[in-house]
């Protein structure tokens, strides 16, 4: 190999090591949110991991006359209640389909298709845990927001980590400096714990619901990264019509 070809060889190395790695991370994540929600699942049912729950909750209600009245001052619930808005459904179907857009319109077909099936296999793992659960959300009086269904696992935490995280992840594509990928990926992340904060906070879920949502929807978000991956490489090879155009730092030269 002459000296001339010894930088573009790095280069290519360069990048498919970090590939490489980032592949063993969502490998990792998702093998780690199966863990902790199996884990999660069993304390769930046993005294001390009742009494966990039962403990946050009360810590969060000390007013003995109104119970219904979470810590904080009053704007801290006002300001909960919109928060947690995030992680509902219909503003989630609405961001959804702004996204989904957007991507048809920059020819991101794959990334489209996947956000689509991403969201509809969150609900189906929302819906599907809980009826295998089938847990009694925290009692009516301490609730300081309307719920519907049952409790386990956070349909808010597990919605908001899969739609986040998997926007997150398709933006730092965009952005080939790492500090705005650190700072698109943090806002993500930040997100998805906000959600999964105000509905301990708001006495609609108990807080191992929330855990639970979260490592379920870390662990799908990670798995559709990887089929997007995985996706991505055989149908650039095979010239397929379906995948993502590339965008103009890629065509430029820039690494995402």
């Amino acid at each position: 190999m002459q000296s001339s070809d010894l930088m573009p060889f790095a280069r290519r190395a360069y990048r498919l090591a970090r590939t490489e790695f980032a592949v063993l991370g969502a490998l990792l994540i998702i093998a780690f949110g199966i863990m902790t929600f199996i884990e999660v699942a069993d304390d769930m049912t046993e005294a001390d991991g009742q009494a966990f729950d039962q403990m946050v909750l009360s810590a969060l209600r000390p007013f003995a006359d109104d119970p219904g009245r979470p810590w904080g001052p009053w704007w801290l619930k006002e300001a909960a209640a919109d928060l947690t808005s995030l992680g509902g459904i219909s503003v989630l179907t609405l961001f959804a389909a702004i996204v989904i857009v957007f991507l048809i319109s920059q020819r991101k077909r794959l990334s489209a298709l996947l956000l689509v099936l991403g969201l509809i296999g969150g609900v189906a793992l929302s819906e599907g845990l809980k009826a295998v659960f089938a847990r009694a959300r925290p009692p009516a009086i301490y609730q300081a927001t309307e719920t519907i269904n049952a409790s386990f696992p956070s349909g808010h935490a597990l919605l908001s980590a899969v739609f986040y995280l998997s926007l997150g992840v398709m933006l730092t594509r965009a952005f080939p400096e790492k500090h705005f990928k650190a700072y698109v990926l943090g806002v993500a992340i930040l997100i998805a714990l906000l959600v999964g904060l105000t509905r301990i906070y708001l006495g609609a879920h108990w807080a191992s619901d929330v855990f639970a949502g979260w490592s379920v929807g870390a662990a799908w978000a990670m798995a559709l990264w990887l089929v997007s991956y995985a996706i991505e490489r055989r149908q650039k090879t095979h010239h397929a019509a379906l995948q993502d155009a590339p965008s103009p730092t890629a065509e430029s030269g820039s690494v995402a």
